[in-house]
């Protein structure tokens, strides 16, 4: 029979401390990390789309870069080779953040590029005939309508990337993961300590789905996927 032992993750007031402190890191670190993605993945999704060479190539090599190599591979780049090649020294956190938005914003720009592609470009046509230029456009026919389109996919993606970023306590950031492990190397109840933390990133996950949804059907009240 198990002998499971949860009661000695709560049994020292630090533990429960570290948690908690964890949780916050781990979900400050994701809000800042999917706004500052999005936005650069925004400008990517445009310059990958642009007509223009010297702004479609850097856009696209950046983009297929980041998709295929691993998230620790970039995390290590950002908190130990730019530090050598720029000769600076940022705190770990700021590294680690620097890593997920650049992370993010690629994966987010294939996506949001697919929803500029399935807007009819009979639309663009109709705003140009109406004396629209073309960031009126793109800003007022084809943005909003190419975000409705993949917003649901732009929040799946969100959330898997949440729960891929456990690896950031590899370089000292004091995430969720971070704090299960200080309290695993202690009390060595790892079992018990990464139950915890399977229940807290599924919480978690659950309830950034349910806040980006309800976000999306309040940003886009408009639209209803046929």
């Amino acid at each position: 029979m198990i002998d499971l032992r949860f009661y000695e993750i709560w049994r020292e007031q630090i533990f429960v401390e570290k948690l908690i402190n964890g949780i916050g890191t781990s979900i400050l670190l994701m809000i800042l990390g999917g706004i500052i993605g999005f936005i650069f993945g925004l400008a990517l999704a445009t310059a990958r789309g642009s007509k223009i060479r010297f702004l479609r190539i850097p856009s696209a090599t950046f983009i297929e870069s980041v998709r295929n190599t691993p998230l620790i591979v970039q995390l290590f780049f950002v908190c130990f080779g730019l530090p050598m090649i720029f000769e600076y020294r940022w705190p770990f956190f700021a590294s680690a953040l620097l890593a997920l938005c650049l992370n993010f914003s690629a994966y987010y720009a294939e996506i949001i590029r697919a929803g500029f592609d399935n807007v009819e470009y009979g639309q663009s046509e109709a705003a140009r005939a109406l004396g629209l230029g073309k960031n009126d456009i793109l800003a007022y026919i084809v943005l909003p309508q190419a975000l409705a389109k993949v917003y649901p996919s732009l929040v799946s993606q969100f959330v898997f990337l949440f729960l891929t970023t456990g690896i950031i306590s590899e370089v000292g950031v004091e995430d969720l993961t971070w704090a299960g492990r200080y309290i695993a190397d202690r009390n060595f109840r790892d079992f018990e300590v990464f139950i915890v933390l399977t229940i807290a990133y599924a919480l978690l996950s659950v309830m950034f789905r349910g806040v980006l949804t309800a976000t999306g059907q309040l940003v886009f009240p408009w639209y209803r996927e046929k």
